[in-house]
């Protein structure tokens, strides 16, 4: 007999959402998270006092009727959570060497800001956005096809959408424009789907300017309140999370096309039964590791050797006593390009060493205390920063303990605060006078605290061949396993948080306006 209806693996967005969704129509839901803190990318740790976000900057789709707003309030979760506006004006801002671009909210607004801008480039800026608008109308309506007949009629009905949607970002901008800033401009959230512009698709890339044209928001209390608020559904609801929970592996029973998940086996031995096994772990944890290649068939096997992880990063931890107000920073993000071409960030990522001096070419940096004021502690603020790099260069201490990596590692660690600290500083001046705290994280932080496969940051690379159709499925081809998250059909919070509607659905049999149906249990709260 199970001992749980469904179990899930990972709380992050994905596993969350289908946890709360599953259990809002009757289903006995237990989680299961490896870390101390639940939320996977979702979670806040603190350091010193001081509160942190690593994988949560800022959501797009909370205007009234958006794509995020609806999830929330419709799984049940909207009236616990609140959300704080990023600078409409200015919720991100491209910082170049010699000056700076404020990206405002509305699509209109945005168009008009580069147009005075850039003015002898306004027929091609304005050929752009129409494409944009073009494509983001067929992605919505790509996400309803039905069938090869639905499809076809995709062809006829979004031209824009088939025949371009699959084409590099890069050479779609080309196109249309040929100021290299003007470029930059167009091109730096790339960082959002973290593959270079020269390789995603245009469709995922419009995707992702689509999904903040209407604004942005940052959750009030840090990313951790996302997860609080999901957990609280869930356990009003019957379910259950335990952290510190390590899945050793996905019990399979039968062989071949008889194969089904009956449960999992914990990592002190302990094995847990269900009718349904659903993980929202990344590719690679839950098929090489989880479910193991010998329970794979051959073509998902070697489909597991050719798929790509996305990118990996460092990330930047900061507390000052500095006067930002002074320095004229506010709560909108600030994409660092030292280098115009947007591409040569992500050429260094894809390297396999880690030497050099000076500056990185590109970074992001955001002041969380800007955003969410209720997160500053006695006057201090709280700033993160992030630069693309690759994993190889730390592959040698993955088999080390996170406290006790050698010395080696901690040398490396510090040469690279000093290039992070060189990338901020045209950012925020004096900030290296001004430290209350400085910590770094590597990849190998990422696969410790998030179980990432080589530390990534969005799972499965969002190439050509791995977003759409090439996405990973949510019913895999073993019976009663179940897969969500960034791997799949989608990634970012939104993406992931939506899989996991995709596999309560399929679990459940509900429909997902079923799903969706809980929203008079409370509204989002939106702060300006």
């Amino acid at each position: 007999m199970a001992d749980w209806d469904v179990i899930v693996i990972g709380s992050g967005a994905g596993g969350l959402g289908a946890a709360v969704a599953l259990s809002n129509v009757g289903k006995r839901v237990l989680v299961l998270e490896q870390h101390y803190l639940p939320g996977g990318w979702t979670h806040t740790f603190a350091l010193k006092g001081h509160k942190f976000s690593p994988g949560v900057h800022y959501i797009g789709g909370l205007e009234e009727g958006g794509p995020s707003r609806q999830l929330f309030e419709g799984l049940g979760v909207g009236g616990d959570i609140e959300f704080c506006e990023l600078n409409p004006d200015g919720y991100d801002h491209v910082v170049f060497p010699d000056e700076t671009f404020d990206i405002p909210r509305g699509r209109e607004k945005f168009m008009r800001r580069l147009i005075d801008r850039f003015p002898d480039e306004q027929k091609g800026i304005e050929g752009y956005f129409d494409l944009m608008v073009k494509i983001d109308r067929g992605i919505a309506k790509a996400l309803r096809v039905k069938g090869p007949l639905g499809a076809v009629k995709l062809v006829f009905s979004e031209p824009s959408m088939v025949f371009k949607g699959m084409k590099p970002a890069s050479q779609m901008i080309d196109r249309y424009v040929k100021d290299v800033k003007l470029k930059a401009i167009l091109e730096v959230r790339s960082g959002d789907h973290g593959m270079s512009p020269a390789r995603v698709p245009f469709a995922q890339h419009v995707a992702i300017e689509g999904h903040y044209w209407e604004g942005a928001w940052y959750p009030k209390g840090g990313g951790g309140a996302i997860p609080r608020a999901f957990i609280s559904r869930l356990k009003s609801k019957g379910g259950e999370i335990r952290v510190r929970a390590r899945v050793e592996k996905i019990l399979i029973e039968g062989t071949g096309k008889q194969r089904r998940a009956v449960g999992v086996r914990m990592e002190d031995g302990e094995q847990i039964r269900a009718k349904y096994v659903l993980s929202n772990a990344d590719a690679w944890i839950t098929y090489n590791d989880l479910v193991g290649g010998e329970n794979l068939s051959k073509k998902l096997a070697k489909r597991m050797t050719r798929l790509e992880p996305s990118i990996s990063a460092l990330s930047l931890y900061l507390a000052t006593d500095l006067d930002v107000d002074a320095l004229g920073l506010d709560s909108g993000n600030y994409w660092i390009l030292n280098n115009p071409s947007v591409d040569a960030t992500y050429r260094l990522a894809n390297e396999d060493v880690i030497d050099g001096e000076g500056a990185f070419p590109g970074g992001f940096l955001t002041v969380t205390t800007k955003k969410d004021p209720s997160k500053m502690k006695d006057g201090i603020h709280t700033i993160e920063a992030f630069t693309f790099v690759p994993y190889s260069p730390f592959e040698r201490w993955k088999n080390s303990e996170t406290e006790k990596r050698p010395a080696e590692y901690d040398e490396i660690k510090q040469r690279l605060i000093e290039r992070m600290l060189k990338t901020v500083e045209g950012v925020v001046p004096g900030i290296r006078d001004h430290l209350v705290l400085c910590e770094l994280g590597t990849p190998l932080t990422n696969v410790h605290y998030v179980n990432s496969y080589r530390g990534n940051l969005y799972a499965t690379a969002k190439s050509k061949q791995q977003i759409g159709l090439g996405a990973l499925p949510v019913e895999t081809e073993i019976a009663g396993l179940y897969h969500c998250g960034q791997s799949t059909a989608a990634h970012g919070v939104l993406g992931a948080l939506f899989t996991g509607v995709m596999a309560a659905s399929k679990i459940s049999g509900e429909s997902v306006k079923k799903i969706l149906s809980f929203s008079d249990e409370g509204r989002v709260k939106l702060h300006q």
